[in-house]
């Protein structure tokens, strides 16, 4: 049975800001150092504790403006705290997004560096590639798998850069949702071939299974996590057009990885995917 739709994007429409434009830039600095040099800074809030989702989201832009202007690529966007697992680890209430570049993404079966990464862990997902575009403040569920040309599984490696994995809403998404890396595998299927809400994934670290949910986690539906991002980047002045790769948020909690660790994630249908860390 289909899970109904869960789009409401309840506290997530809270874009006030309170952060002057230096505020931002200062923010962004902290962030941009933090993630290229691979070392743990305390949550933004500390320091501005008046620090709204808002300004969380203006970081994040001023981001991703700073890197597209450098070169880099774009690939998509990503959901996150989209399951009640990583609602509750992370100790937030709302979901929330982030953007996913292109250099971001490594090869199934690959190695993944671990030394310039702060606080490295994994989670599988299900992620869209879409073929048309998606906009506005009302998008549905069956809209976005009309706009789906297919699905993957995936698994992202995620890494705050705040200290002892400590944070709260407007840090993180000022971190850009803990974007760190992504890989894909398994089987390319046209999603109205499957049931979405209904895929099993076991994620095993080093031949032994250390998690496990249903894709019914991600807001009932990963469709409706897509949804949801559309309307939050309405929100942020932003689309998601044709050709965006997005990651729908996590099935199960983020488990830890070292050196020496493969991961391996086995989804019903879709198939698994793989990668080492070293």
């Amino acid at each position: 049975m289909n899970a109904p739709e869960q789009t409401s994007l309840s506290a997530a429409t809270d874009m006030r800001r309170t952060l002057d434009a230096a505020a931002v830039q200062q923010l962004t600095d902290r962030i941009e150092a933090a993630q290229t040099g691979a070392r743990a800074i305390p949550k933004l809030t500390d320091d501005f504790p008046g620090m709204t989702l808002g300004d969380g989201y203006a970081v994040q832009l001023e981001l991703l403006r700073r890197w597209r202007a450098a070169g880099r690529r774009q690939a998509g966007w990503k959901a996150g705290l989209t399951s009640k697992a990583k609602m509750v680890q992370m100790g937030v209430t709302v979901p929330s997004i982030g953007f996913l570049l292109a250099d971001f993404a490594r090869a199934e079966g690959s190695t993944v560096r671990t030394d310039d990464l702060v606080h490295p862990r994994v989670e599988c997902e299900v992620a869209f590639v879409t073929k048309a575009d998606l906009a506005g403040p009302d998008v549905t569920r069956a809209q976005v798998l009309a706009a789906t040309d297919f699905v993957v599984p995936a698994i992202e490696v995620i890494d705050s850069r705040f200290s002892g994995f400590k944070f709260d809403l407007p840090s993180v998404v000022a971190d850009n949702g803990s974007s760190a890396r992504y890989v894909t595998g398994g089987r390319a299927l046209r999603a109205d071939g499957l049931e979405l809400d209904c895929l099993g994934v076991v994620l095993e670290k080093n031949g032994e299974p250390v998690a496990m949910g249903a894709s019914t986690a991600v807001m009932g539906h990963p469709a409706d996590a897509v949804a949801l991002l559309v309307k939050v980047l309405h929100e942020l002045g932003e689309t998601l057009p044709a050709g965006s790769f997005v990651m729908s948020g996590g099935i199960t909690e983020a488990i830890a990885v070292k050196p020496g660790d493969v991961v391996c994630a086995r989804f019903q249908e879709l198939g698994s995917v793989a990668v080492r860390f070293a």
